[in-house]
């Protein structure tokens, strides 16, 4: 099969274009025959810094996959060939992803795709849809009559909280840059916050009564964090996806503080189900019109990749980078 792989770490132009053997069908998993994946910022880092998983990297990068099961290894239930399936399943701790044209995956990380949605538009879900379920639904427990501040509202992660939080029946306001606010507007948020036109104390005042927002999903993170801590009242929640350095105010204000890792399945083997449960629930929603992704309006196939990196990193892109095959 054809594959993108990487042999070294570093710019974009270290993808290159090779010949892999397909691989073979093992108990518990299911070759796939890729059809669409997705640009995380994860799949940038991957490639191109040292991080905690760079030790056993593998050479076919990008988790998020939606493709047709070609085949099914022996102890798989729930599938079968020709079946469409989405979910996200490798890229990392040694094991290939899905920039090539066939994949091995766990069957336990994936589900039946969304009916309703292209290869393309499933492919942008997995790895966004499971962070902002484990952010709100498992860590934060958003429910009815909480007010959730989200941060990000146009990103990845946070458009699809957006939605997430209003069908878990939250009143959700939500940031975004001023470029983006007509477009945030349109995911269902209650509140939508320029960030550049108002602060922190005058959102808070205007939207919570100066009281604060019982939950917050900081996808941004940085010094943003501490401008979600602002924000969070006594006792509140606050989640994030990525590291912070200074957590005072968790401690002065007693907040609940949640990080958010939806890797540990993949690189730790524990908790796979739990994945592929949550893409079924997602699944369901998207169907019902409840849930939908947001793309950027960009055309990449797997085979330009490094064009997708590069647009993901420039910065101008709006929602998923989606790629096909």
């Amino acid at each position: 099969m054809k594959a993108m792989i990487i042999k070294e770490l570093g710019n974009s132009d270290v993808f290159q274009l090779a010949e892999k053997a397909k691989p073979l069908v093992k108990a518990g998993h299911m070759v796939i025959e890729v059809k669409a994946t997705s640009v995380n910022p994860l799949d940038t880092m991957l490639r191109s810094a040292d991080t905690p998983w760079s030790q056993n990297l593998p050479e076919i990068l990008h988790g998020d996959v939606a493709g047709i099961v070609s085949e099914v290894g022996a102890d798989v239930t729930g599938f079968k060939v020709g079946d469409e399936v989405y979910g996200c399943a490798g890229g990392i701790a040694g094991t290939n992803g899905a920039l090539a044209e066939y994949m091995l995956v766990d069957a336990d990380l994936m589900a039946l795709k969304p009916k309703t949605l292209t290869m393309k538009e499933a492919a942008v879900l997995p790895l966004v849809s499971i962070t902002a379920w484990e952010a709100l639904h498992d860590k934060l427990q958003v429910k009815a009559g909480n007010h959730v501040l989200i941060h990000g509202a146009t990103g990845g992660v946070g458009h699809i909280a957006i939605q997430l939080a209003k069908h878990f029946g939250a009143t959700v306001s939500a940031t975004s840059m001023p470029q983006n606010v007509e477009l945030a507007k349109t995911l269902g948020a209650d509140n939508i916050i320029n960030v550049k036109k108002t602060t922190v104390a005058e959102y808070v005042q205007d939207l919570t009564n100066g009281i604060g927002f019982d939950a917050i999903f900081d996808t941004i993170a940085g010094d943003n964090i501490q401008l979600s801590f602002e924000a969070a009242r006594f006792n509140g929640g606050v989640a994030t996806t990525l590291p912070i350095a200074d957590v005072l105010q968790v401690a002065l204000k007693s907040l609940s503080f949640h990080s958010i890792l939806m890797l540990i399945p993949l690189v730790h083997g524990i908790n796979r189900p739990s994945h592929g449960k949550i893409l079924t629930t997602v699944a369901g929603l998207v169907d019902k019109g409840i849930v939908k992704p947001l793309l950027d309006d960009s055309n990449f196939s797997i085979w330009e990749v490094a064009k997708a990196h590069d647009h993901l990193q420039s910065g101008t892109a709006v929602g998923k980078i989606g790629l096909t095959v």
